[in-house]
């Protein structure tokens, strides 16, 4: 590779007149980039995007993922925007956990709004089959947020 020093100068000096802290500029196979300030590691390689091989085998990703059941008739949905809790306080347990048997009026988390604790409770008895939030999440207005079937 020929090093353009006066090109490598070019863009230093427009890394000073533009405050940007790094550049880079690419030709054909041939690459160069600027940084300022920041720390180097030696002999790390950029990474590289690599295009798939379609004539090589893919394995399938097969594995069952949960989908939030939001049509199903135990979906317990946000009423507001806010930050969902699981916990009444850091050192607590959780209100429930999947697997648990809750009764109608239960808590089963608690949403954050403008600095007010709000319970979410559940609105018939049944099993906690999915907790789709995670502690101090924020979450939006009709996020499926629990499931009791």
């Amino acid at each position: 590779m020929k090093i353009d020093y006066d090109a490598i100068k070019k863009l230093a000096n427009l890394l000073e007149d533009t405050g940007l802290t790094e550049i880079e500029v690419a030709d054909g196979d041939q690459a160069v980039r600027v940084c300022k300030g920041g720390t180097v590691v030696a002999g790390a390689a950029a990474p590289v995007a690599m295009a798939s091989d379609p004539a090589i085998p893919q394995v399938a990703n097969t594995g069952a993922i949960e989908a939030p059941a939001a049509n199903s008739a135990g979906a317990v949905t946000s009423p507001m925007v806010g930050t969902a809790y699981l916990k009444p306080d850091p050192n607590s347990a959780p209100f429930v956990q999947k697997g648990d048997a809750v009764k109608a009026g239960d808590t089963l988390l608690i949403i954050e709004a403008m600095k007010v604790m709000n319970p979410i409770k559940a609105e018939k008895a049944g099993t906690v089959t999915q907790i789709l939030v995670g502690d101090a999440q924020p979450v939006e207005f009709g996020d499926v947020l629990v499931v009791v079937e």
